[in-house]
């Protein structure tokens, strides 16, 4: 049985008679829209339908899935989770996804080296298939880049349930200078694995959203993972120079 989801939609032509192929590949390289799908009458081909049916599947999916244990051992961190009881909860009360409970805490103090310049950890957020797709070659790329500018990183860990403010807690708790949080994007029709650094000097529970600095579309569709731990390195580089990130770095 053929796979329609083997290739990325934005390598796909359905359209026929198309009057400039060569131009018309240069934009669906320039944008996630579903442009040159053809037609039949006033309604999409099958396959473009499917295929359309079948991407917004795998963008459910992902927002409701979980990230497996088998996971998280292969990464070889060890995993805490918010107050959230379950994805669910997670979902409906985004709240809770930013709290942990008090021994969540205590674990956090005792398992994780305090005083490191980053802090870097990784959450599920909106999309479980991004840790897996992503912080195989993120992470390890991103730690020695750091290391080679003699820039000390903490212990890594997983956050099941995570929501970016987690950083607002876990930077005070841990006494990082610097935190860095890996989550899952909220899933779109172009792939269900997109990820984002979000990234915050002196992280504490009144910092507001424009003091991250973030970098987003991690994936194979859009910024590879080593290109994007290239990136972040510098950035944080810089952060740890000025003292300062988001609207205030610019």
């Amino acid at each position: 049985m053929k796979d329609i989801t083997e290739k990325c939609i934005s390598d796909l032509i359905y359209a026929e008679s198309v009057e400039k192929p060569d131009e018309l590949k240069k934009m669906k390289q320039k944008t996630p829209a579903r442009i040159g799908i053809g037609h039949a009458g006033a309604r999409y081909k099958t396959e473009p339908m499917l295929r359309f049916l079948a991407d917004q599947a795998a963008a459910s999916d992902a927002v409701f899935s979980e990230v497996k244990k088998e996971v998280i051992e292969e990464l070889g961190v060890f995993e805490i989770k918010t107050k959230c009881k379950d994805k669910y909860e997670m979902l409906t009360r985004p709240d809770f996804g930013r709290i942990f409970e008090e021994d969540t805490k205590e674990y956090l103090k005792e398992h994780c080296k305090l005083n490191p310049d980053v802090q870097i950890y990784f959450g599920d957020g909106l999309s479980a298939p991004a840790i897996k797709a992503n912080i195989p070659d993120l992470y390890p790329t991103l730690v020695l880049g750091l290391e080679d500018k003699g820039i000390t990183t903490g212990t890594p860990f997983f956050v099941r349930y995570c929501r970016v403010n987690t950083a607002r807690t876990i930077g005070p708790l841990l006494k990082a200078k610097v935190v860095c949080v890996l989550i899952g994007e909220r899933p779109g029709m172009l792939t269900s694995e997109s990820m984002s650094a979000y990234i915050a000097y002196d992280a504490r529970p009144d910092m507001s959203e424009s003091d991250y600095t973030v970098v987003s579309n991690i994936s194979k569709h859009g910024i590879p993972p080593v290109e994007a731990a290239a990136h972040i390195v510098d950035l944080i580089e810089e952060i740890l120079m000025k003292k300062k990130s988001g609207v205030a770095l610019k």
